[in-house]
């Protein structure tokens, strides 16, 4: 297995390689025969981190939510040798069939149990709050968290979707209540999409020292450069999603893209991750891949050093 430099997850002791698998394509864009041979590539590439929630993939057609966590639990029986290697991280709060939703002591204690379930797996490396709850008090949230974490369930703690206020609020109630707080942030970010986690937010994960990694890293794909008129939006299931970023903005980033990527012998995509691991505050992005040629792209863009040069086009092209 190549060996690929891990970052630490803010003070959990938890280790990952600078590339999460975005799970979310489990169940929607990937199916059941398809996804092992995915993430064997994924980790036999050196990499160490499946990111997934209860929640995928309700959105996809016929589907009731926790596909994904299912297809990978499936996958980790058959490999059990996998497990001490990675990091699964998945999320709760959001609306589920039988369960309803938000983050309350019931709800986290219940959700935790089916998620270790579908994941066939006796604990969770990474365990998120899917979006902030406003009628849950957070004391409440963090003790659920707590008793997690005190019964081996569970490794660390953290948030998705919150603004810097909320975030700040959460971290103070935990000092106040001398109660364990997030160690993880993950919040939507990559070259088009900045403007919610750049400012109060990232300062505040860096004077913390949270880890953080970013979901949409690509842009739903944008980013990839293969949507480029409205002509191509047809071309995968993501189409609908990408239409905004169609405009004189996201033509200038793609334009800095491919410039990069031609010198420094690259795709799009590639450059647009390793833009995203050299930034100050980010400890991994997610990305997803549906084929074995996009999981090796995932693994080059870890590799791939992007120079001052680089950054500061990249940078410009975002602005």
């Amino acid at each position: 297995m190549p060996e690929v430099k891990k970052r630490a997850l803010g003070e959990s002791g938890i280790e990952i390689a600078p590339m999460v698998f975005g799970g979310n394509v489990f169940g929607w864009t990937v199916d059941e025969a398809r996804a092992p041979a995915i993430l064997d590539r994924f980790v036999d590439g050196g990499l160490n981190a499946i990111d997934t929630a209860d929640v995928y993939s309700r959105w996809a057609p016929g589907n009731r939510g926790a596909e994904s966590e299912t297809i990978i639990g499936k996958w980790l029986k058959r490999s059990p040798s996998r497990r001490s290697q990675l990091i699964v991280i998945t999320k709760v709060g959001s609306d589920m069939p039988g369960r309803g939703q938000g983050l309350s002591r019931a709800h986290i204690l219940a959700s935790v149990e089916d998620s270790l379930v579908r994941l066939q797996t006796d604990y969770i490396d990474v365990y998120l709050a899917h979006r902030p709850d406003a009628k849950t008090p957070l004391e409440e949230t963090l003790r659920a968290f707590e008793d997690l974490l005190k019964q081996g369930k569970v490794r660390a703690i953290g948030g998705s979707n919150y603004d810097a206020a909320g975030l700040g609020e959460a971290l103070a109630t935990a000092a106040e209540k001398k109660l364990p707080r997030y160690e993880v942030l993950q919040p939507e970010y990559n070259l088009y999409d900045r403007a919610s986690y750049d400012g109060p937010l990232r300062e505040l994960c860096i004077d913390e020292g949270l880890g953080v990694i970013t979901y949409y890293s690509l842009a739903s794909g944008f980013l990839s450069g293969k949507y480029r008129s409205q002509a191509d939006l047809g071309k995968s299931a993501r189409g609908d999603g990408i239409a905004d970023y169609l405009n004189p903005r996201g033509e200038r980033i793609l334009a800095a893209l491919d410039a990069v990527a031609q010198r420094r012998r690259a795709k799009p995509a590639e450059v647009a991750l390793a833009w995203l691991i050299a930034q100050p505050g980010v400890t991994a992005p997610i990305a997803s891949a549906t084929s074995i040629e996009q999981v090796d792209g995932l693994v080059r863009a870890t590799e791939l050093e992007l120079h001052a040069g680089d950054l500061r086009l990249l940078d410009d092209a975002s602005s």
